[in-house]
């Protein structure tokens, strides 16, 4: 078994310093087209977030939509800004990864609710380890920033 990992250790070594980057990424690309696509269907998110009693329902369409773009934005640019801006980059990382922790936690509670995590139809509960992980990504960068 110590073969094995030492065998994985060599042969990955060179990507280690990347894979904070490779998750820093993943979840600014999600996050960003997250939001991108929610201009698609404006109105049909309003009318939702109306449903639910949330007030200034187009408003804050724009804010979600605008907050999950420019949230993906800066988790990616405080990744690139680490060596030539290192305070400003890791301001921006936790800012931005606050914002998704904000938006997430929103996100579980007004839209879905309704999902367990363990029972149930298995396109929700799939779908809930979708919100659950990127939650988890948004605390993992608040916690960590740039280091």
């Amino acid at each position: 078994m110590e073969s094995i990992n030492s065998f994985f250790d060599r042969l990955f070594s060179t990507f280690y310093n990347y894979a904070h980057f490779l998750l820093r990424v993943t979840l600014g690309i999600s996050f960003f087209l997250h939001g991108f696509g929610k201009f698609k269907v404006i109105d049909g998110f309003s009318g939702f977030l109306n449903s639910q009693g949330i007030l200034f329902p187009k408003l804050m369409t724009y804010l979600v939509a605008w907050g999950e773009m420019l949230a993906g934005i800066g988790i990616i640019i405080g990744g690139l800004l680490i060596k030539s801006l290192p305070v400003l980059a890791n301001f921006l990382t936790r800012l931005s990864s606050l914002s998704v922790i904000v938006i997430m936690i929103c996100a579980l509670i007004i839209a879905h609710s309704d999902w367990s995590l363990f029972i149930g139809d298995r396109g929700k509960v799939l779908f809930a380890s979708e919100q659950l992980f990127l939650l988890t990504l948004g605390l993992y960068f608040f916690v960590k920033g740039n280091d």
